[in-house]
């Protein structure tokens, strides 16, 4: 009876790990596999989570690289600091313009330097962790920002004659309840600094850094303030053509410098994976299997699981300058997210990707990194945030910088 039972045991378990194997999936050929060809020492991944500071994450981990590179030391600056005083900043100009411009979460690469260099800065533990004052692990911004946006429009549409300076008092008061103070001084490793003392310690020089950008409404080689809401210090932007404008992205990595990118991700071919192709979606259809007319009316989930089977096959447009213009001017080139650039990989067929930082924790296949193709960069870039010494000299030398 006992070996009856074994060997009827031995056969269910013979035919459910035949029928687990019968049903597991099939590998997908198409998924990329990279070779790293050149990647700079970055710092680790952080998490955003529920808040739209993108620009801040994308922008400080750039210039932790570029202290990386400076002087060896890896330092985890702090993202509520910056928050905290970028948050107020924007809200005075609110005010001044009457409520007639946009007080937002988002911002640029341009606040985190403008808070260097005016207030200093103060590592990771100098203020409370990210949403621990109000009882979360991470930054939540919805309750925050549901009594921020209202606040500042009540004093930017005040109907008084003449408003007080004590908004700025009970404004302030919000930041920090949710933020935490911002230290006047601080200890770090046995040492004591203010911001302004800690961020001259740093061994950055705070006046190598331009913004780039490509775009035919203005001439090349001139600055212009790139027109987006959150770009609302209006800071300049060197416009040169597409193709230096790629030639600087290269040229950097190869010396050994990373880019604080910003631009747009809500294109079809962002994944939440960990990759990025600028799909060609007319030649993508075909390969589905449907005409234009069924792809478009295809679910979203529906076109990613077509794009994730094909993988690294997925046909890509060819970005020219013209269709940078025509998509920005139609409203299709928008200003979505900040990313950090610092390496270059290629996939089984030799198509190049930049190695690009996130910040919304180890998501995707690759832990928090995104590979996104040459293509997809050329054509969603909406402008980046550069060391001038990474540009190559003669496009320098166009630039006069």
């Amino acid at each position: 009876m006992k070996k009856i039972l074994t060997f009827a045991l031995m056969a269910m378990v013979t035919i459910s790990a035949s029928a687990a194997k019968k049903k597991a999936p099939s590998k997908n050929q198409n998924k990329p596999v990279f070779t790293i060809i050149k990647e700079i020492p970055i710092t680790s991944v952080k998490d955003q989570n529920r808040s739209g500071t993108c620009w801040d994450y994308s922008t400080l981990s750039f210039f932790e690289a570029e202290i990386l590179k400076s002087t060896g030391k890896k330092y985890d600056l702090c993202e509520s600091f910056v928050a905290n005083k970028t948050y107020m900043e924007r809200a005075i100009q609110v005010v001044r313009y009457h409520g007639d411009c946009q007080f937002a979460q988002g911002g640029s690469a341009e606040d985190v330097l403008s808070t260097l260099k005016n207030h200093g800065i103060c590592p990771e533990g100098a203020m409370p962790f990210p949403g621990s004052l109000y009882g979360d692990s991470l930054n939540n911004f919805n309750e925050f920002f549901s009594l921020l946006e209202p606040y500042v429009a009540a004093i930017a549409k005040s109907n008084s004659k003449k408003i007080s300076n004590q908004w700025k008092a009970g404004l302030q008061g919000i930041l920090d309840a949710y933020l935490g103070k911002c230290p006047e001084k601080f200890s770090y490793e046995g040492k004591e600094y203010t911001p302004k003392s800690f961020v001259n310690s740093l061994g950055l020089n705070l006046s190598d850094y331009v913004s780039i950008t490509s775009y035919t409404h203005h001439p090349f080689y001139t600055g212009f303030a790139v027109e987006v809401q959150d770009n609302w210090r209006f800071p300049l932007s060197y416009n040169v053509p597409m193709d230096e404008m790629m030639q600087i992205i290269d040229n950097a990595i190869d010396k050994g410098y990373t880019i604080a990118w910003g631009g747009d991700v809500s294109e079809e071919g962002f994944t939440r994976k960990g990759l990025a192709y600028a799909v060609d979606s007319k030649a993508t259809q075909s390969l589905a299997g449907s005409d234009m007319a069924k792809w478009l009316k295809l679910t979203p989930a529906k076109k990613n699981s077509i794009l994730d089977s094909l993988g690294c096959n997925v046909p890509e447009i060819v970005p020219t300058q013209e269709l940078r213009q025509e998509r920005f001017d139609n409203w299709q080139l928008t200003d979505d997210h900040g990313m950090h650039i610092y390496g270059i990989a290629k996939d089984q067929n030799g198509k190049e990707y930049y190695m690009v930082k996130n910040s919304w924790g180890e998501s995707g296949d690759y832990k928090g990194t995104w590979y996104m193709t040459k293509a997809f960069i050329a054509a969603n870039t909406m402008d980046f945030l550069i060391n001038k010494n990474a540009i190559p000299a003669e496009i320098r030398k166009k630039l006069g910088i």
